[in-house]
């Protein structure tokens, strides 16, 4: 028999049962779309992360506490022109256990910006962070995802750019004055469309003036991740109003240029290191981080996210994979007398074979190809705020699995139907 009849015959043993044949291309179908889609959501969420930290400027750093560190040092608080501020302090001998890890402070972020110590450093912006505020406007209330207290700096090292107003000044963060600049989300969700300028929020029973608002950075609104839910203002106010006087979440670090991040990086080290008396204790209470290494670890981190996603979804192929061997013995059993008879007239155990298994390829096949359409249809959606981005080799991946899979599951029943012996086929009731 030609290819053409075999496959002639497969067909027309699909057509025959229709409804089984589609609940098994479901299968196959729902295992292919979930594998490309899950894979795509993986992929945008790397791409989604990737581009937020590239908004943090590729010159900038970021340090921030590590939970393991060594002993004595020399950053303790002091004076400044506002509590918490960049005033020469205390040295603070830091006699305490080796194992102590040292807070950072504002102390540290100032010896930063030396010009004989670290030449390649621009600006150094001590920041605190309170999570998930509530702000009020006239009966209005919204939820600020970040609250940040910083320095004037911060904008630019941040890459943080002004829509309309102005932001804070050196002044007000001496001052402890209460101005604050929004994100664009946090504008919108306090004062629609009327222009908040000059007007005051309450938060937490402390009332701050909007003196400015961010440009929106256009990146996904979802309520847990969008960047624009933000408000930013003087340090002192902040810690004076929300977070205390306590440690710095972290230090933003500008270098002078792109160029000069390696040795920005280097100084910064070189600093801390001394002032946390690293030499002594062995191991850094701190990390110093630039974006090229983020997103190194982002990426890693994500492969295996995507990784993991991909193998959940492989499941359900598998497990279509078993619903067409079930379909196939199924079918081999109630076509037994059918064999028999083609086998007695003459048809060879090749075409038995052919048959049952372009049965199984077919199925398979079908249920690929709607799955493909499937997963590519759902790509086109934002899911769980993720925009999924499609990876061409899931697609070519996931279709030559399905078949695969037809052909792997499929042999099994077309060998039992192939070795069928005419006789017993034609007496099986």
């Amino acid at each position: 028999m030609s290819p053409l009849e075999i496959l002639r015959f497969a067909l027309r043993g699909l057509s025959a049962n229709k409804l089984r044949s589609s609940l098994t291309t479901l299968g196959i179908l729902i295992g292919v779309g979930a594998v490309i889609l899950l894979v795509a959501v993986g992929n945008g969420s790397s791409e989604q992360i990737k581009k937020s930290i590239q908004r943090l400027g590729a010159d900038s750093l970021t340090v921030t506490k590590t939970t393991t560190g060594g002993g004595g040092g020399r950053g303790g608080f002091g004076g400044g022109g506002f509590p918490g501020g960049f005033g020469s302090g205390g040295s603070g001998s830091g006699s305490g256990p080796r194992t102590q890890a040292h807070d950072l402070t504002t102390q540290d972020a100032a010896a930063l910006v030396s010009a004989t110590d670290a030449p390649s450093v621009k600006s150094a912006s001590p920041v605190v962070t309170s999570q998930s505020v509530t702000a009020g406007y006239e009966g209005t209330s919204a939820t600020i995802n970040q609250f940040v207290g910083t320095t004037p700096a911060y904008f630019a090292a941040a890459n943080k750019t002004l829509a309309s107003g102005t932001s804070f000044t050196t002044a007000d963060v001496t001052a402890a004055n209460k101005t604050v600049v929004l994100g664009s989300t946090t504008a919108s969700d306090l004062f629609g469309r009327v222009s908040p300028l000059g007007r005051k929020i309450d938060v937490g029973g402390i009332r701050f003036t909007v003196v400015g608002v961010l440009k929106a950075t256009g990146s996904s609104s979802s309520s847990f991740s969008d960047p624009d839910s933000i408000a930013i203002a003087p340090l002192s106010a902040v810690q004076e109003s929300l977070t205390g006087y306590g440690a710095l979440d972290q230090i933003i670090v500008q270098a002078k240029d792109s160029g000069a991040v390696d040795s920005a990086q280097a100084e910064v080290t070189q600093i801390l290191g001394q002032r946390h008396d690293v030499a002594s204790s062995g191991t850094a209470d701190f990390t110093v981080s630039s974006q090229a290494s983020v997103q190194s670890a982002v990426s890693e981190s994500n492969k295996t996210f995507t990784v993991l996603l991909g193998a959940v979804a492989a499941i359900s192929l598998l497990v279509g994979g078993i619903g067409i061997t079930n379909i196939m013995l199924v079918t081999v059993t109630e076509r037994t007398r059918e064999i028999g008879i083609r086998k007695a007239i003459g048809a060879p155990r090749g075409a038995i074979l052919g048959q049952f298994i372009a049965e199984a390829t077919v199925l398979s096949l079908i249920g690929g190809v709607l799955g493909v359409v499937a997963g590519v249809a759902g790509s086109l959606f934002t899911i769980v705020g993720v925009k999924p981005v499609l990876v061409p080799s899931s697609i070519v991946l996931a279709l030559a699995v399905s078949v695969a899979i037809g052909l792997f599951f499929g042999s099994y029943p077309a060998n039992r139907a192939a070795k069928l012996r005419p006789i017993e086929a034609l007496r099986h009731e």
